[in-house]
């Protein structure tokens, strides 16, 4: 990647905002392990229109990196993407400036949303406007990807297949719009222990599906087809945790979803349905017995993005 021979231009702004969409996995095979310790993965992901905020801010008189959060559960420090994403970008730019940053939360945390990741694109989007640095999406992908396996994939969205350890990016083209009723149930799953069960409980990794691989050949899918091919690899060994996960599959089944699976490692599900009342009238009956969080979102959302 190429350096900039200056900081800011001037035409670029001092401040920006960034919009930062949650995700769901349709499609989620974990597949066999890597010399470098990671799974090899094939995932369909798509954006959903749940947004947090990430808002960014040259600060004059200054050196360094000052994040902020309304969330006072989330640490603002070196171990938080947005942190580390932005220290990303600065080591690539030649002048040295401090940074205000602040971030609104509201995709849950640790849900398989990947709202950190997110967060941590819009990041590098918002410092590529603000620093005039022109990357390309596969340029800030490259400084992704350094930070977590699910950062390229927001520079592609809405809807890409994802391979390797999430390196590897091809957006597809999904045609149609789908809402989904997006049930967290109130508590977290680590993804460091969610691979650990599933490698524990299978004993041979299953290859990929031929229905599978010729989703990438498509590259134009309808909701039809992908939803005949639904599937998540950590349901079976995250469901025999935690019973209730299976339950709210259940209940979004039973309410009309053309399909319900487990976002990424959990511990989100989510119901697919064909238009907006259907799945308002989902949450709407949906028999919350406390601690559930229950959104209602469209498929329609875009890539991370810049709005002032």
């Amino acid at each position: 990647m190429t350096n900039v021979s200056s900081a800011q231009s001037p035409s670029s702004p001092h401040r920006v905002t960034v919009r930062a969409p949650a995700k769901v996995n349709l499609v989620l095979r974990v597949l066999d392990r890597r010399p470098d310790g990671f799974h090899n993965l094939w995932s369909l992901m798509q954006t959903v229109g749940l947004e947090d905020e990430v808002s960014i801010e040259v600060s004059e008189g200054m050196d360094g990196i000052r994040l902020c959060c309304d969330d006072p559960s989330l640490t603002t420090d070196r171990t938080n993407l947005v942190y580390r994403a932005a220290e990303a970008v600065m080591r690539r730019c030649p002048q040295s400036m401090g940074l205000d940053i602040s971030l609104i939360k509201r995709i849950p945390m640790g849900a398989g949303l990947g709202g950190g990741s997110s967060d941590a694109a819009a990041t590098i989007i918002g410092l590529n406007r603000l620093l005039n640095l022109r990357w390309s999406a596969a340029e800030m992908a490259q400084v992704g990807q350094l930070v977590g396996s699910d950062v390229p994939f927001f520079f592609f969205a809405p809807t890409a297949v994802v391979t390797g350890r999430g390196e590897d990016v091809m957006p597809v083209c999904l045609s149609g719009d789908r809402w989904l009723v997006l049930v967290n149930p109130g508590f977290s799953i680590e993804t460091k222990w969610a691979y650990h069960t599933l490698s524990a409980s299978r004993t041979e990794v299953r290859p990929l599906a031929e229905a599978h691989a010729n989703l990438v050949r498509e590259r134009r899918l309808s909701w039809e087809s992908v939803l005949a091919r639904v599937e998540n690899d950590f349901e079976a060994p995250v469901f025999q945790t935690y019973p209730v996960l299976r339950t709210i599959k259940d209940r979004l089944l039973t309410l009309g979803a053309e399909a319900a699976l487990l976002s990424g490692s959990g511990a989100t599900m989510f119901g697919v349905f064909r238009d907006e009342q259907q799945a308002r009238r989902a949450a709407s009956d949906y028999p919350t017995q406390g601690g559930e969080r229950i959104v209602v979102v469209s498929t329609r959302s875009g890539p991370v993005e810049c709005f002032s």
